[in-house]
């Protein structure tokens, strides 16, 4: 059994010696990243966050294992999301792991000393194997946290690019224009499709027209989006020019056996516009 009130209250008293100890042996050198940073909000946060995970830590010796992963947990989370933490490179947080790591192996070696005779060797390789296994399980979960909030962050800003890329303009007359300039994979052409037509409904276009001039190339799945696109504004009551629309384009879309005779279509977009 890993409790021990005796343990559990030398690490507490030790607790701020622990977080002192560590950002004075802390390399400072590092160009990138919390460690590095001068602020002092940035350096009392920091040493806030590093007093917090052994509170947290140290609880391991005082609860039952499965309320202490409960707010361990919690830090973890607010940690991996932290700014700072997000804008610092994960082997540096790594090593800082392993250091503080190391701390607790020689803290329990002088309480052991401290109390020589009073335990076993078992007993005291329990308590080193318990530091080992939260540490190690603190350290996959930081990353993997991590990792999940960048690539969180990474797919809402693809969103908003795509959206972004998908404007609809209006123009006079309940009439609308959505250019589309550049390379379109599957993705993106369902968040045209999704994103056109809800503009079109909140904006009560009756006339969109759609200019293709930009688009260089599309597979075969992206001209099928494309074409559902001018079918579901045809629902909506909005009627759809297409201008612009390259060879290879118009090759595919033959190719897909997309019927063209209630389509308008205009060569060049100046074209569309001045009928």
């Amino acid at each position: 059994m890993q409790r021990n009130e005796k343990l559990y209250t030398f690490l507490m008293e030790k607790a701020s010696q622990l977080t002192d100890e560590w950002y004075e042996s802390l390399d400072k050198s590092d160009t990138s990243g919390v460690y590095a940073s001068t602020d002092p909000d940035v350096i009392h946060n920091l040493k806030k966050q590093n007093y917090d995970f052994h509170t947290n830590l140290i609880r391991i010796f005082n609860v039952e294992e499965k309320e202490f992963f409960r707010d361990f947990e919690e830090w973890v989370i607010s940690v991996a999301r932290d700014k700072e933490h997000l804008e610092t490179p994960t082997h540096f947080i790594m090593r800082e792991f392993i250091r503080v790591r190391k701390q607790y192996m020689d803290l329990i070696d002088e309480f052991v000393e401290l109390h020589s005779g009073e335990f076993s060797m078992a007993q005291i390789q329990l308590w080193k194997d318990m530091i080992t296994k939260e540490f190690d399980i603190a350290m996959v979960r930081f990353t993997e946290e991590k990792n999940n909030y960048l690539n969180d962050q990474l797919n809402a800003q693809k969103q908003m690019i795509n959206e972004l890329s998908s404007p609809v303009i209006d123009l006079s007359g309940n009439r609308g224009l959505l250019p589309i300039v550049g390379d379109i994979d599957t993705h993106r052409a369902k968040v045209i499709l999704d994103s056109t037509l809800q503009q079109c409904s909140d904006r009560n276009i009756e006339h969109l027209y759609v200019d293709l001039s930009g688009v260089f190339m599309v597979d075969t799945m992206v001209a099928h989006e494309l074409f559902q696109l001018i079918s579901a504004l045809r629902l909506l009551g909005v009627k759809t020019t297409l201008s612009g629309i390259r060879p290879e384009i118009a090759q595919t879309a033959v190719q897909l056996g997309i019927d063209f005779e209630d389509i308008n279509m205009t060569s060049k977009l100046a074209i569309a516009l001045s009928k």
